[in-house]
């Protein structure tokens, strides 16, 4: 037993369950290597992957990402238990939700992942050899089905996290004291700031507070991962995912207002020229200018090769023209990064060039007041304060100094190397969106009362409010290692793939439950959860859908060795 505490006299404790941990993650792992050459054979032609193949085996494809996904995050647990057991910091509650983690995800590994609440995906869709299939049937794996995860630790979890009430998170996470700094730091200035007024502003569909925007950009928020000379803190992804993570419990909105400085300062560093990183990284570390990502179109989606917008160089300045859709926080933003097509031969991303763009700041009253601009709102369900646009250019001019780093062409080269950043931070929103809903499930569970005492005591209750914990521990580490990765320099477009992708759905998952612990209260909306449950809906969606997260990670792992 590694664990520091006891538990319920009738919760089984696994004697060296680190060990164990590894074992069963490392079975995971021996699957998914066996399982890919079943896939790659089904979607292989000429000893190449073949793209129609691809998409007519889309369920055994983006199923085998899931598969991935699940074992990655599995080996990152494992790896948090072992580091905190190291540390003699391995006590009951982490040992207990890494024990309800893996008993859970053990039996979805052979009974079928949910891909989506209609979509399942099982081994024997990845293939049909049983000798493979057997692989999840191994001792660890069987272990943690047969004695991880019954009724009494379930229970037993449930009561630690009721004990953690009020807590900024249930178990250790394992970051170091710096980082857990600037959680306590957001963490209360989120509950001082954001919690009590967040939900009125959503429903009153207002647009956030400039008055919090200028805090937000007091204390950083805006520069995190920025270099400290262009005035930055230069703390990197890890930091990043904590203070979105405690920004985006108290509202998505709020936590994602930093997205779209994030993704303008990862474009200019990566490809933009000496004068562009000294003109506009100051002031976007500052708050002094707002950002906002100008890519998607109509009828284009995840298919940004086909983008249609044109800007034309006439003299010193290019010429746009076009239409774009899904913009957040358009109006009030004083910079778009602007994904236009430069040369009009091209009919795929070759031809695609990224404009720094400033415009005027807009208001509720007039939107877009810069010439060339038009454009409204696109209203939305949930993940407001910011607000959703269609904009439309005609005869919109910006100076061909500000073409992204002097060479047309290169956009959408330089739009890939901000997605890892763009989807280690969405999956950080989600875990914070999914760290609310347990505290919302968890508040109303414990204060309603019914036939005589808490709802809480009701197993089917209290079994939501374990497994939420369990999944949140599970995303929040793959999540981190994600960040890591990024940190230290390393290829992570797959890491952060897959943390986006669990964690969306993870998010959904706790939103709902927690609405399901609220009864019909949850369906009214001046109840904080149905807020939550909207906003938990669009993870899947922004920063790659779901299924397009799921395709990505697959055909990379398909791939790889080709």
């Amino acid at each position: 037993m590694t664990a520091a505490a006891t538990v319920a006299e009738d919760s089984l404790i696994l004697d060296g369950l680190t060990g164990l941990l590894r074992d069963a993650a490392g079975e995971a792992q021996a699957f998914v290597a066996e399982a890919r050459g079943a896939v790659k054979a089904k979607i292989t032609a000429g000893g190449k992957i073949d793209r129609k193949l691809a998409d007519a085996e889309q369920h055994s494809v983006h199923g085998f990402g899931w598969y991935a996904s699940y074992a990655e995050l599995m080996t990152q647990v494992a790896g948090w238990a072992s580091a905190l057991e190291a540390a003699g910091k391995f006590g009951e509650t982490e040992a207990l939700l890494a024990q309800l983690l893996f008993a859970e995800y053990a039996n979805q590994l052979i009974g079928g992942i949910p891909m989506n609440q209609g979509e399942m995906i099982r081994p024997w869709d990845l293939t049909a050899d049983q000798a493979t299939i057997q692989k999840l049937f191994t001792p660890a794996l069987s272990r943690c089905i047969n004695e991880g995860g019954g009724q009494a630790v379930k229970s037993r979890v449930a009561q630690l996290v009721a004990q953690a009430r009020g807590k900024a998170t249930v178990e250790d996470t394992g970051l170091d004291e710096t980082f857990e700094m600037i959680r306590d730091q957001f963490h209360s200035f989120a509950e001082e700031k954001v919690i009590p007024f967040a939900h009125q502003w959503h429903l009153n569909d207002e647009l956030i507070p400039l008055e919090l925007v200028a805090e937000l950009g007091d204390l950083g928020v805006f520069g995190l991962t920025i270099p400290e000379e262009y005035g930055g803190s230069g703390m990197g992804k890890t930091a990043m995912c904590v203070v979105s993570e405690e920004l985006s419990r108290a509202w998505i909105g709020v936590g994602s207002l930093a997205t779209r400085s994030e993704i303008a300062a990862e474009l200019i560093l990566t490809g933009g020229t000496g004068d562009q990183k000294a003109e506009w990284l100051p002031k976007i570390a500052s708050a002094e200018i707002l950002p906002t990502a100008v890519f998607t179109e109509p009828n284009t989606g995840s298919d940004l090769g086909s983008l249609r917008t044109r800007a034309v160089l006439q003299g010193d300045q290019y010429v746009v023209t076009g239409n774009k859709t899904w913009i957040t926080h358009a109006a009030r933003a004083d910079v778009m990064t602007l994904l236009v097509r430069t040369e009009p031969e091209t009919t795929d991303y070759r031809g695609l060039s990224m404009l720094l763009a400033p415009k005027l700041r807009g208001d509720d009253a007039a939107p877009f007041p810069t010439p060339g601009m038009s454009g409204g709102e696109i209203g939305v369900i949930g993940y407001r304060g910011m607000k959703e646009y269609e904009i439309g250019f005609d005869g919109f001019t910006v100076p061909a100094a500000n073409l992204l780093g002097g060479t047309p062409g290169q956009g959408f080269k330089q739009l890939m190397a901000t997605f890892e950043s763009a989807r280690i931070q969405t999956a950080a929103r989600a875990v914070g969106v999914t760290q609310r809903g347990l505290e919302l499930g968890l508040n109303y569970a414990l204060d309603r009362k019914q036939f005589g005492g808490p709802i809480f005591g009701f197993p089917r209750v209290a079994n939501k409010l374990a497994m939420m914990a369990a999944e949140l521990m599970g995303v929040r580490q793959l999540t981190y290692y994600a960040a890591r990765q990024k940190d230290e320099g390393k290829r992570c477009d797959l890491e952060a793939g897959m943390a986006k992708l669990i964690a969306a759905r993870v998010a959904w998952a706790a939103a709902d439950n927690a609405l399901q612990i609220h009864g019909g209260n949850g369906f009214a909306m001046e109840y904080e959860i149905s807020r939550v449950l909207a906003d938990a809906r669009i993870l899947n969606i922004f920063e790659g859908a779901g299924e397009i997260q799921a395709q990505v990670i697959a055909r990379r792992l398909l791939e790889d060795g080709n």
